[in-house]
């Protein structure tokens, strides 16, 4: 059996203009079939959006590898005509929605400090 390796965590922040809240939040109540197909088959799993005051828009996804998902929605006719309808909502954006975002750092992850504490207890009580 082949080694698991550990999905990447992408998060990114958007500002939705405000004056187009209401309508982006319509957009995603929900989403196209489509839409959320083309998302899944590009590998992107756990994609939750998180809105904060004043539109700030926080997403977050896992995948297996971020450079073939980013590749294949660039390529999917779907993403494409979602991401040219969803444009005209966010601020300061240069491209597509879905390419463009600003990534964000990860600083913390419980499930990585909860092993690496682990194994640090292992390893001292070995030496014990």
């Amino acid at each position: 059996m082949p080694p698991m390796t550990a999905a990447t965590r992408v998060c990114f922040q958007l500002q939705v203009r405000p004056e187009l809240l209401d309508e982006y939040l319509r957009r995603h109540s929900p989403v196209r079939p489509e839409m959320l197909a083309e998302i899944a088959a590009a590998g992107r799993r756990n994609y939750s959006l998180f809105l904060g005051e004043g539109g700030t828009l926080i997403g977050y996804y896992e995948t297996d590898d971020d450079a073939s998902a980013r590749a294949y929605l660039a390529q999917s006719e779907v993403a494409t005509r979602w991401e040219a309808e969803m444009a005209r909502f966010f601020v300061d954006l240069d491209g597509r929605p879905d390419q463009a975002a600003s990534p964000l750092t990860e600083v913390f992850n419980l499930a990585e400090q909860l092993s690496a504490s682990a194994s640090d207890t292992s390893a001292e009580s070995e030496k014990s």
